[in-house]
């Protein structure tokens, strides 16, 4: 591969295309999807019995998505190499009796999802994403993306100390409003049920949630950084999705896979988290599809190798303070890897040779992460990948600001340089 360290703005522009397509965790694993199948992958159920076809392939479960190549030639004991990633992100979602409202005020009751960062949610322009459920087990995407909710921040008017630290309430100060007059009950889901085109009787079940409205785009005098929500963790399904389509067709010696999970904002741990049993059956089914035994399993987990790739800290510069005083990762210094001897990032030694070698191959330049010592370090799905699975995994991403804000911000430059090094991954 030619060296990578040059702004690809079509790459970028394609990602803000992706990002405004995927209010959601379902949205993004359909729009995964598509870009999938027009690269020649195909989609299988995880109730059909599997073959031992070579090509590309991939199935989803609700917010999760798995896809993998496997390679003319590729055998039972054929080592994997995973790409993984997320495809939720911190916001509000909608309880489930959703009709609320007090003084006059029609209002949509929420529930806080993750580690949101509260504040970045005031007085944004909120639209209503995500899917319903019918009767019948269908589930229907719903995006109505358009200036819907608000939540209104009280008037510093009325709040006269405000400025000296805003302390919200989860419960009684996060209910975004969305009309005036008195809530009546059944009004959300029928105002979902138009935007879905469906009979708002025959919905029985969803799972909506509000995003900004406001659409990504380029920031800074000279557009070198990218101001957009849901960064953590589109930005990598976005860029494993592009190096997982670039890998297929050359001679690999591995088999290529991208795994986006949905729940790592909140721990993981569900039938769609990577947590779950998701990710290992499909492995397992992979080889004994190819006429593998236990011994060809192993033998392939042995050798297999996970990129986990998730958004991380960029320093601050209002808050130096808070971040390792030698490892100042910044935009558009390409990837980092991320390092914390307590395993919450899984990365060691080896694993930082692994991930070096993909960078030289890119010709992509590449930084180090690692937490200040008084500062509780966050974590991936890394450290779970590599537990549950016996899988060797490496944790990187991309520097960035306000994470976990509804609108983050990194550089312009580093998702191309993130897909090139996945890339150069994948193809070993």
């Amino acid at each position: 591969m030619s060296p990578a360290h040059r702004f690809d703005r079509g790459h970028t522009d394609d990602l803000m295309t992706f990002l405004a397509a995927s209010p959601s965790p379902y949205h993004a694993v359909a729009n995964t999807a598509e870009r999938l199948e027009k690269a020649g992958f195909r989609r299988i159920a995880e109730t059909d019995a599997w073959d031992a076809s070579a090509g590309g392939k991939y199935l989803t479960r609700g917010g999760a998505i798995i896809a993998w190549y496997v390679p003319e030639g590729a055998t039972a004991a054929t080592p994997f190499r995973i790409i993984g990633a997320h495809t939720d992100s911190p916001n509000l979602r909608v309880k489930p009796l959703p009709d609320t409202g007090a003084h006059g005020w029609r209002q949509v009751a929420v529930e806080l999802y993750g580690g949101t960062l509260l504040n970045t949610w005031l007085d944004r322009d909120l639209g209503l994403s995500g899917r319903v459920t019918l009767r019948d087990g269908s589930d229907h995407l719903v995006n109505a993306d358009r200036p819907l909710l608000r939540v209104p921040q009280l008037a510093i008017h009325l709040d006269r100390g405000v400025n000296e630290g805003l302390k919200l309430d989860k419960q009684r100060h996060m209910t975004p409003i969305w009309g005036l007059g008195t809530p009546r009950e059944g009004d959300l889901i029928r105002f979902v049920a138009e935007e879905a085109g469906v009979a708002a009787d025959d919905i029985t079940g969803w799972d909506l949630m509000v995003h900004s409205v406001e659409a990504p785009a380029y920031l800074g005098r000279d557009r070198e950084l990218l101001a957009a929500p849901r960064l953590d963790n589109l930005l990598s399904v976005h860029a494993g999705t592009a190096a997982l389509t670039a890998a297929v067709g050359g001679e690999l010696s591995y088999i290529p896979v991208l795994a986006a999970f949905d729940h790592e904002e909140n721990g993981s741990q569900s039938d769609t988290g990577a947590e779950g049993p998701l990710l290992g059956n499909v492995l397992e089914r992979s080889v004994f599809a190819r006429g593998g035994t236990y011994e060809d399993k192993a033998r392939a987990l042995a050798g297999t190798v996970c990129l986990s790739s998730d958004m991380g800290h960029a320093v601050h510069p209002n808050y130096a303070e808070h971040h390792e005083p030698g490892h100042h990762p910044l935009p558009n210094g390409g990837p980092i890897l991320k390092v914390n001897v307590n395993q919450r990032y899984a990365t060691d030694g080896s694993g930082r040779a692994v991930f070096a070698a993909a960078c030289e191959r890119a010709g992509v330049p590449w930084q180090h992460f690692v937490s200040h010592n008084a500062m509780p370090c966050g974590t991936t799905i890394g450290p779970i990948t590599a537990a549950r699975h016996g899988i060797a995994t490496i944790d990187i991403g991309l520097a960035c600001l306000s994470m976990h804000s509804a609108r983050e911000l990194c550089g312009a430059d580093d998702p191309f340089l993130l897909a090139a090094t996945l890339t150069a991954f994948l193809e070993g």
